[in-house]
């Protein structure tokens, strides 16, 4: 998996910018929303950038503002996969993650701004849980080993009694 050059500009930024996250994080882009947030408003950022890494980054942002945001553009699968191009093209690997974006567009809502951050952090917990599981690597079972969780988090709530 290709991540951010340690010698790069954007790398050092980033670095000046969250000096309480790991060089680790920050080398692979392990970033949540407020972060993400307060780089999209840095007008800095993106001058810092490769072009490969601003390719990607304004894909990302692109899929954000017009796909994850509160309102669905007309051409979001367009913008899905441009993203999905550029993250190749940086050298990266699709995660479990972009495959669940990727392969199951039409069942996000039409407005994922009402989604709440504590459900995106769950399923980030849960990702990560089964990303440690495999060490990294890419199989068919992570999925089968999530959606078991998922099936196996709802029999357990259809089925709790009442004290």
């Amino acid at each position: 998996m290709a991540s951010m050059n340690k010698a790069g500009r954007g790398f050092m930024y980033l670095s000046n910018k969250f000096p309480r996250l790991s060089p680790a994080k920050i080398k692979d882009g392990v970033f949540f929303g407020p972060q993400i947030r307060e780089l999209q408003k840095d007008p800095n950022f993106g001058v810092c950038l490769s072009p490969k890494e601003k390719q990607a980054w304004m894909c990302f942002t692109n899929v954000k503002k017009n796909f994850l945001g509160k309102k669905r553009a007309a051409n979001y699968r367009e913008l899905v996969n441009e993203m999905i191009v550029a993250y190749r093209n940086f050298g990266c690997n699709m995660s479990l993650k972009m495959n669940f974006l990727h392969l199951h567009l039409d069942s996000f809502p039409g407005d994922c701004s009402d989604v709440s951050d504590e459900h995106g952090e769950r399923f980030h917990k849960v990702i990560m849980t089964i990303e440690k599981r495999y060490e990294g690597k890419w199989m068919p079972n992570m999925l089968a080993d999530y959606c078991f969780n998922l099936y196996r988090d709802c029999k357990e709530t259809e089925h709790k009694r009442s004290k």
